[in-house]
C-alpha cells in the first residue's frame, strides 16, 4: 500500500488525483456548495477551514496512515469534493474509504459511484486488500443509505466510538467489502454508472429538442 506518492485513479467522469494545497479554492466551494459543513453529524470542514484540513490530510499521509484524494470532474475540469484511503493495514491487507465529501450539485450524478469504484479497484485489484471497510455516523443516515448501495454489508455499530467537537458521542456505523464479494461488487457499480450515462443522455436529447 503506497502512501508517497500517491496514485492518480483515472476513471470516465472522474479523476482522482493526490491531494494539495492548491486543491484549497476549489474545495472551499465545494463545501460551500450545499453548506456541506453545516451537518452535525459530519466533519467536514468549513471554506476557512479548508487550508488546515488539507494539511491534516497532507500530515497523515506524511506519517504512513492516509491516502488523500482530491475529486476533478472531468467534463467541467473542477474539484468539486475530497476522499481518502485511511486507516492503512499493510500486515492484513485492508485498508477504509472515507473522509469523502462532495458539493451538493455533484451528488447524485455517478461522481460518487465511480469514484468509488476506483478507489476499490485500487484496493483489490493492486493492492490486493482482503476487506475494505467504510464508517459513518449513526445519524447520518443518507450515507449509511449510500455506502450500503455500494454493496457493502454492515458488520455492526461501534457505541461511543468517538466524542464530537460539539461534546455529542458519535455511535459509528462499521460496512465492509471483502475479497469474495468484489467482483459482484464492481459489477454492480459498473451497472450504476451505465445507468447514469443512460439518464444523462436521455435528459439531454429531451432538452434539445424542448
Amino acid at each position: 500500500m503506497e502512501t508517497d506518492p500517491a496514485p492518480t485513479l483515472t476513471g470516465d467522469r472522474v479523476t482522482l488525483e493526490p491531494l494539495s494545497l492548491e486543491h484549497a479554492d476549489d474545495l472551499r466551494a465545494a463545501v460551500a456548495d450545499g453548506d456541506l459543513w453545516r451537518a452535525w453529524y459530519t466533519s467536514v470542514p468549513a471554506p476557512s477551514q479548508v487550508d488546515a484540513e488539507i494539511g491534516r490530510r497532507l500530515a497523515e499521509q506524511a506519517a504512513g496512515r492516509m491516502l488523500p484524494f482530491a475529486v476533478r470532474d472531468r467534463p467541467t475540469g473542477r474539484v468539486v469534493g475530497a476522499t481518502t484511503f485511511l486507516n492503512l493495514d499493510h500486515e492484513n491487507r485492508r485498508v477504509e474509504v472515507g473522509a469523502t465529501f462532495l458539493g451538493a450539485s455533484a451528488q447524485r450524478t455517478g461522481i460518487n459511484t465511480e469514484s468509488k469504484l476506483l478507489l476499490l479497484s485500487h484496493a483489490f485489484e493492486s493492492w490486493q486488500c482482503i476487506a475494505v471497510e467504510f464508517r459513518t455516523h449513526w445519524h447520518n443516515t443518507r450515507s449509511r443509505a449510500a455506502i450500503a448501495g455500494l454493496g457493502a454489508k454492515q458488520d455492526g455499530v461501534i457505541r461511543n466510538h468517538s466524542i464530537g467537537q460539539d461534546g455529542s458521542m458519535r455511535d459509528t456505523v462499521v460496512f465492509s467489502v471483502i475479497q469474495s464479494e468484489w467482483p459482484t461488487v464492481r459489477l454492480s457499480l459498473s451497472e450504476r454508472l451505465r445507468s447514469h450515462d443512460r439518464a444523462e443522455g436521455a435528459r439531454r436529447r429531451s432538452a434539445r429538442h424542448a
